[in-house]
């Protein structure tokens, strides 16, 4: 059975990035706008959304870090201080609590009297519950003076549609193979990226690092060989399924595989049988084989 590998990567917090790489188009329209906000009072509601791994939260920590500098107030809603109804840190929770909200319009009312800027960053606004997202809904409805809201979003789709009706959408763009190479020069100097995991990643750093931790970019290459090999057998599609059923993080890599072998009509089907792979199969690797298997048939 396959293991995860050990590999542990030391990447700095997006508070404590000052390594962005791409969004420059974003960064330069918010510094546009942020510079001319006497004259053209500035969107208090900036939306960035797009995949996970591409440097949403670093745009936002540096946009941040523009505004408040020394002067303002900057309030911080993510996971890390995700709290419950009683203030106690909620350590075992998969969703942002309406409580944590509220602690911090709380604080940011009693920070209403200094007149400087007050940065709002939410990371993310997907893992926000209901009750949350109307609390942040109430309270962009009336957005306070001299208050500028970053929203982090992995997936528009989630987001209320009267809160991204309230907020600038930006959508950033996954980032290019070259600047894919120059994060993994940056934080990963001592691993060997193949030019094939980067185009795996589709444009997410964060993709490559999980891809690297799991082993997945290895079983990506196994995936392909196996297919493309006419002598592979039953028994080697179900050796290859069994490397990959402890590893539900992976489990989409068969969708690339599908990319990469031009099989499109093979899509929604596959995207359907992953999803029930946990659902309907005791063993996972049975599913697992049988999408593989599916995949062979089409070659």
């Amino acid at each position: 059975m396959a293991t995860k590998k050990n590999n542990s990567y030391n990447f700095p917090h997006p508070m404590d990035n000052d390594c962005l790489i791409g969004h420059t188009e974003v960064l330069n329209d918010f510094l546009s706008a942020w510079n001319a906000r006497d004259t053209h009072p500035i969107h208090p509601v900036w939306m960035l959304t797009g995949p996970r791994g591409i440097g949403k939260a670093t745009l936002a920590y540096k946009i941040a870090k523009m505004v408040y500098g020394n002067i303002g107030d900057f309030f911080i809603i993510d996971m890390d201080r995700n709290i419950d109804k009683d203030g106690k840190p909620k350590t075992d929770g998969k969703v942002i609590s309406v409580y944590t909200v509220r602690a911090m319009i709380e604080k940011m009312q009693m920070s209403s009297m200094s007149g400087n800027w007050r940065v709002i960053l939410i990371d993310s606004v997907d893992e926000l519950n209901t009750a949350a997202s109307n609390a942040l809904l109430k309270l962009l409805e009336e957005p306070p003076a001299k208050t500028l809201f970053l929203l982090v979003v992995h997936q528009l789709s989630n987001v209320l549609p009267t809160v991204r009706s309230r907020a600038r959408v930006e959508k950033l763009r996954p980032l290019s193979i070259s600047q894919l190479r120059e994060l993994c020069v940056k934080f990963m100097p001592e691993e060997d990226v193949s030019t094939a995991t980067l185009k795996l990643a589709n444009g997410s750093f964060g993709k490559i690092t999980g891809l690297k931790k799991s082993g997945g970019d290895e079983i990506y290459t196994e995936i392909i060989n196996l297919l493309q090999n006419p002598h592979t057998t039953s028994a080697d599609i179900m050796t290859t399924a069994k490397k990959i059923a402890p590893l539900p993080e992976l489990y989409e890599i068969l969708l690339d595989v599908i990319a990469f072998l031009g099989l499109a009509d093979l899509y929604p089907s596959a995207t359907k049988a992953i999803s029930d792979i946990n659902r309907l199969y005791l063993e996972p690797e049975l599913g697992i084989f049988k999408i593989i298997t599916e995949i062979k048939k089409c070659l």
